[in-house]
């Protein structure tokens, strides 16, 4: 099965690190995706821009709404994902706690499934 470790972090924490704190931070994880994909466990990663260039798109009497970032409202924001494969619900949660992030930020673990399941009707 697939997984996806959401990487989800306060906004404005990134601003907050020195460089060599960022650059730490980022060999950290760079070294955990290796280590997934050397298993055969890793789809894909990314890592995501601030919601300082993020537009929100939304839909009001049919006609599109844009609001760009960053957001007042938010608190927090996904600063990236790996997506796992061939891993079962047990293993994808004890990846999660091995995740450099979730030293700084919350690791959110999420099956992927479809968004509409009628099977159940």
């Amino acid at each position: 099965m697939s997984y996806m470790l959401l990487i989800i972090e306060p906004v404005g924490q990134r601003a907050t690190r020195t460089a060599a704190e960022g650059r730490d931070a980022y060999a950290s994880m760079q070294r955990f995706g290796e280590s997934l994909a050397a298993r055969g466990q890793l789809k894909a990663v990314e890592s995501l821009a601030s919601q300082a260039t993020a537009v929100r798109v939304s839909h009001s009497a049919s006609q599109a709404r844009l609001l760009d970032g960053p957001f007042a409202e938010a608190k927090e924001m996904i600063g990236g994902f790996f997506l796992l494969q061939n891993v079962d619900r047990d293993e994808a949660i004890a990846i999660a706690q091995r995740c450099p992030a979730a030293q700084w930020a919350t690791v959110e673990v999420r099956a992927l499934a479809p968004c509409f399941d009628d099977s159940h009707a």
